[in-house]
């Protein structure tokens, strides 16, 4: 997504093609920003608010590698989900610095920032610094406390306490972005704060990814349930071919998963290729719930040592302009 216009871009170029006509009255569009530390539930959120599983989820943190757009159409209003990487320290690798690059700076392409913080493990150092830099933007910031369904109810009161302390005069609202408890009130809330404005996207779009993208991530989603420790952060996968037929009655879909060293591709491909068979089999399943049709899923393992540094890697996952 780096290669595109910027977010603000996006909305001028549109204004510009229709005249530049707002009806402040009847409609309202906007940005929002999913950001907080890694592993505290965003995507999970986004999934659930837009209703399709769109953003790839695990139960390990820093899943999200790139910014995802999620698009929530209503008939009064359109609400832009951006997900980004979890905010996190430890950037040695590009590829780690690349991501945390990637949020920070859709808190400043945005009209409304969503801080989301998790209830079960309570606030941390990290959390405090990503709210330290919040307080200086002069955008809309709300706060999703997130995980409730994890805590009892009787300990929210303390750490609602905590929250507005760090984050003084902020709507904070407390919700469960896995079982949907009181995300209605949360996109109550989104909406009163958006700025008005036409809708940016067709009622029936979804997300901005390509099908190839959402592809490559299906494949990746896989990877990190089926390998262990760090193995997934060590592994990219790009779709070298993504063939759709004219009538679309089968997806053939080629794909390479790069990792940096040769016992990372044994990891991968498993006792006689079991592991890579896992892999394949689980993502042909989610593409062709996805996409609606047969999938042909073909994977491939290369090793590319030092990929993670690797300027044309990166660019290549649109990591890098």
């Amino acid at each position: 997504m780096s290669s595109s216009p910027d977010l603000k871009s996006q909305r001028v170029q549109h204004l510009m093609s229709i005249g530049g006509h707002v009806d402040s009255l009847t409609h309202r569009c906007g940005f929002i920003a999913l950001v907080g530390r890694p592993n505290v539930g965003k995507s999970t959120l986004l999934n659930t608010l837009i209703g399709a599983p769109i953003a790839i989820v695990s139960p390990k943190p820093q899943t999200t590698r790139t910014r995802i757009t999620g698009i929530k159409t209503q008939s009064k209003a359109q609400l832009i989900f951006v997900d980004t990487p979890g905010i996190h320290g430890g950037q040695r690798s590009l590829l780690n610095r690349r991501m945390v690059d990637t949020a920070l700076r859709a808190l400043q392409e945005t009209d409304v920032t969503l801080f989301l913080l998790d209830a079960a493990h309570g606030l941390t150092p990290a959390d405090a610094q990503i709210a330290q830099r919040l307080t200086q933007l002069k955008t809309q910031v709300l706060v999703g406390l997130n995980k409730i369904d994890l805590v009892q109810k009787r300990t929210l009161i303390p750490l609602l306490e905590q929250v507005g302390r760090l984050l003084p005069e902020r709507d904070v609202i407390p919700i469960s972005a896995l079982k949907g408890e009181n995300t209605a009130e949360l996109m109550s809330t989104l909406l009163a704060v958006l700025p008005p404005g036409p809708a940016l996207y067709p009622d029936d779009n979804i997300t901005d990814q390509s099908e190839r993208v959402l592809a490559q991530e299906m494949v990746r989603e896989q990877m990190f349930f089926h390998t262990q420790q760090e193995i997934p952060y060590r592994t990219a996968v790009i779709v070298e071919q993504f063939e759709e037929p004219a009538e679309k009655p089968l997806l053939r879909i080629y794909a390479t998963i790069h990792v940096e060293r040769p016992s990372q591709k044994a990891i991968v491909i498993g006792q006689k290729g079991a592991r890579l068979k896992k892999i394949g089999q689980a993502a042909r399943q989610r593409m062709e719930t996805f996409f609606g049709c047969r999938v042909y899923l073909e994977l491939f393992v290369k090793v590319s040592k030092g990929w993670t540094n690797s300027p044309g890697m990166l660019r290549e996952l649109e990591l890098l302009k």
